[in-house]
């Protein structure tokens, strides 16, 4: 009988950032990827190369969120005092400011298939652009705390917001009207992150509370709650085509998972993997790299390996 098995190394550990690394955005199907820190600077790194990042941009605020376009290849820069930068990459140049909130952007999203972008804002606003010109289409204050994620459902027309309160909305698109909201988590412990799982069967979410729920998508109700981690999990990533994903947290460590089991297949820490020393903030997922942020100001570029053992 063969079985697969997943093991993870580390390929090389970047530095240059001088403070928390909050965002992170790849360029689809290249091995390039940017950065943006607490330092307010946006950097751009190879994941196949060990050599420094090359600075692109210098923001006015703490960077917390970042989109490429790659219709207009442009990068958008979210920053802590509600402006988005509109940088354009063939000249590294700002194109734009966009200020359509007055408190720190946690996260910029863009529907290629509708021509959006979302941005979500600590004042508890969403706001909803044109990708083509970046015009203000609508504005929805949806809570009184802060929205800190956003994901598209990979088959509706449906899109998930999470709010600092522990509560999830579910939002139609093109139209933007909120049709759902549920209590996800612990009460008035913010859901950091959320991600549907590639058939868009099950809905999976972290929160300060530690746990990792997953709901179903039939009717938003809760399927498991697992406390993954020690402390606040702050991301989910699924692998693009592997059935694994992945989540970071606070308590240091990064953790990858079987996305049909929900059982941990590997833990990845400081003792055994020379790890991140701090909270883990962001990973991405580029083809068999998994790239992973935190506020140890390094980024940690990992391999992934899968093997067949036959019993």
């Amino acid at each position: 009988m063969k079985k697969n098995s997943i093991s993870v190394q580390l390929v090389s550990r970047l530095t240059g950032h001088r403070s928390g690394i909050y965002a992170l955005e790849s360029k689809k199907d290249t091995d390039i990827f940017w950065t943006g820190s607490g330092d307010q600077v946006v950097a751009q790194w190879n994941a196949d190369e060990t050599s420094d990042g090359v600075m692109i941009a210098k923001s006015t605020g703490i960077i917390y969120s970042l989109r490429y376009i790659p219709e207009n290849d442009h990068l958008l820069i979210g920053q802590s005092n509600g402006g988005v930068h509109v940088i354009n990459l063939k000249t590294n140049a700002e194109e734009r400011l966009l200020q359509y909130h007055s408190a720190p952007v946690f996260y910029i999203a863009y529907l290629k298939k509708y021509e959006l972008v979302f941005t979500l804002a600590g004042d508890g606003t969403l706001s909803v652009l044109s990708s083509k010109d970046y015009h203000l289409i609508k504005t929805l204050k949806i809570a009184e705390g802060k929205l800190r994620c956003f994901a598209f459902h990979p088959v509706k027309d449906e899109a998930t917001i999470t709010c600092a309160d522990g509560s999830i909305l579910i939002l139609s698109i093109p139209d933007i009207e909120i049709i759902y909201r549920f209590q996800a988590h612990t009460k008035d412990f913010s859901v950091n992150t959320v991600a549907y799982a590639d058939d868009g069967k099950f809905l999976l979410s972290g929160s300060r509370d530690a746990h990792l729920n997953i709901f179903s998508t039939d009717d938003y109700s809760l399927i498991q709650s697992i406390p993954a981690h020690n402390y606040a999990i702050y991301d989910i990533a699924f692998h693009s085509s592997k059935k694994i994903f992945a989540t970071a947290s606070r308590d240091k460590t990064i953790k990858l998972w079987d996305a049909k089991t929900f059982e941990v297949i590997a833990k990845l820490d400081k003792e055994h993997n020379d790890g991140h020393t701090h909270s883990v903030n962001k990973l991405l997922w580029m083809d068999n790299f998994l790239i992973s942020t935190g506020d140890d100001r390094s980024i940690i570029v990992w391999k992934l390996k899968t093997t067949t053992n036959t019993n």
